[in-house]
């Protein structure tokens, strides 16, 4: 597992609203920490957060 102080830190911004989303992909989004649309958030970038944004890919985008 990866030191969080060494890990390297990647932005994630909620491209897209949640309407029309089901359940799954809002509790994904909610546990990045975003809740509104063109938010951006900064996590550690590792298997499960890159996990995570795979699996909302359409509704997110990776900002550097």
């Amino acid at each position: 597992m990866a030191n969080k102080k060494t890990a390297e830190k990647i932005q994630i911004k909620l491209v897209k609203s949640l309407i029309g989303s089901n359940e799954k992909q809002r509790r994904v989004v909610a546990g990045l920490g975003l809740t509104k649309k063109d938010q951006v958030v900064e996590h550690a970038s590792t298997p499960t957060i890159l996990g995570m944004v795979n699996k909302v890919s359409h509704l997110v985008e990776i900002v550097k």
